[in-house]
């Protein structure tokens, strides 16, 4: 697997080929790291104060696991310590290696403890070994024949069993954040010596889109490069090329779907005339009534939401009165349901607030929660701090801790804006409440 992280490209291994018609390596594979301290992103356990730092400065590293997203540098971190402590590195993945492999592997290392040499056995993916196969390092570990770096993207206190987590010490890898993938693109702009064809706004998509996880950004880079490009390409250009679109739909079918757009815009514009007449015109032209109920209830969702609640139960009744009447006589329970729709007060407020947080899902991508509102079911965790300073909201005056629920990097949006319509104007009264409650908590907490 290619390590990451470098601020030049990587020396060729001892043993490698010297023919210059090889085939060209990835962009993450000229990028490795010589040296820990070029790592990116990790400066918590690697920096002189954290548990790895410390470790190498006493001259005393254990058998670790390193817990983590992909593309954080954990084989990269287990390349370099095997180098930094002068131990033989030997890689295998739990999903390749079975228990003859394993032999095999701890029969090496005893030979070459015996010749003086250590042995770092790195282990990829290694929740992927069951209980039994994972109880098989123990003795190795014990007796100093290899010293253990597993990696996972896995919460080890539910995959690992106890007698390993006992032996190794769990290390946690942070996902990436915007400014270190920044650097990682500063270093493979270097590398190339060519600047990315983006502007500003594009290359900063470039990065939302990699997730924290540098090698994601290194083969988007190397992506880009290859593109033949005149000019600096926006946002836009970017995610037309990178990102697959929607399929459109049959031709043969333009008739269909012009007819429940007229229908859906006639209810949102409050005009049951016109909704009841594409109603009409869909059953005439042998619509199946079953769609058209469940467009309606769509209907109800997106465009009158909680302006008025009862719009979604009025939808999914009439739906059930058409199924125990049939045709023709459930189709007047739908067209009632269209008629409700076309008068109720509307708002998309819910709608738009989901699809505002379903976009800063994906730009702020695998944030954790705050530690103080996860669970601590097992030591490790609330070692970890899990849960700790969490406030029980009915333990709170008026009900209302009004504690921070977003990431810790997040800034806290406003998603949820209802109108002064319908029910809504009781909602939005809530809502600024819990505002003025919420800042006032803050602030007793100074925070």
């Amino acid at each position: 697997m290619a390590d990451l992280f470098n601020t030049s490209a990587a020396s060729e291994p001892a043993n490698a080929p010297t023919d210059e018609t090889q085939a060209p390596r990835p962009l993450a594979d000229r990028l490795r790291p010589q040296v820990l301290s070029e790592v990116i992103g990790q400066g918590a356990v690697l920096g002189a104060d954290g548990p790895l730092g410390a470790m190498l400065g006493a001259g005393a590293l254990s058998s670790l696991i390193l817990w983590g997203p992909p593309g954080v540098g954990k084989t990269t971190i287990a390349r370099l310590l095997a180098q930094a402590t002068d131990l033989h590195f030997v890689q295998i993945s739990a999903i390749f290696t079975g228990v003859p492999d394993l032999r095999k592997v701890f029969e090496a290392a005893r030979m070459r403890r015996g010749n003086g040499q250590g042995t770092l056995l790195f282990v990829d993916e290694i929740h992927r070994f069951n209980k039994a196969q994972q109880d098989g390092f123990l003795p190795y570990m014990e007796d100093g024949t290899i010293l253990l770096v597993g990696a996972t993207t896995e919460n080890p206190s539910f995959e690992l069993n106890a007698a390993l987590m006992s032996r190794a010490q769990v290390i946690v890898l942070t996902r990436l954040t915007l400014a270190d993938l920044e650097l990682l693109t500063q270093r493979a702009e270097r590398a190339l010596d060519r600047a990315l064809p983006l502007k500003a706004e594009a290359r900063e998509a470039l990065l939302e889109m990699a997730d924290g996880d540098g090698r994601a950004l290194l083969n988007l880079i190397e992506q880009v490069m290859a593109w033949k490009l005149t000019a600096p390409l926006d946002r836009e250009s970017l995610s037309k090329r990178l990102m697959r679109r929607a399929a459109k739909y049959d031709k043969n079918g333009e008739e269909h779907y012009n007819l429940i757009s007229a229908l859906h815009k006639s209810v949102r514009g409050s005009d049951p005339d016109a909704a009841l007449y594409w109603f009409a015109r869909m059953l005439e032209g042998g619509e199946d009534p079953r769609f058209l109920a469940r467009r309606i209830t769509r209907m109800a969702i997106e465009d009158i939401g909680l302006a008025d609640p009862q719009a979604q139960a009025r939808c999914l009744e009439a739906w059930q009165i058409f199924e125990r009447l049939g045709s023709p006589e459930g189709e007047l329970a739908l067209a009632g349901a269209v008629t409700y729709l076309a008068l109720a007060p509307k708002s998309n407020a819910v709608y738009m607030a989901y699809n505002a947080a379903r976009r800063l899902a994906k730009k702020t991508g695998s944030e954790m929660p705050p530690a103080h509102i996860l669970n601590a079911p097992t030591t490790m965790m609330k070692e970890q701090g899990y849960g700790a300073g969490y406030a029980y909201d009915h333990d709170a005056e008026d009900g209302f801790s009004g504690q921070n629920y977003f990431p810790d990097g997040v800034k806290r949006p406003v998603l949820y804006a209802p109108p002064e319509r319908g029910f809504e104007r009781e909602l939005k009264k809530r809502v600024e409440y819990f505002a003025r409650l919420r800042s006032k908590r803050q602030g007793e907490r100074g925070t």
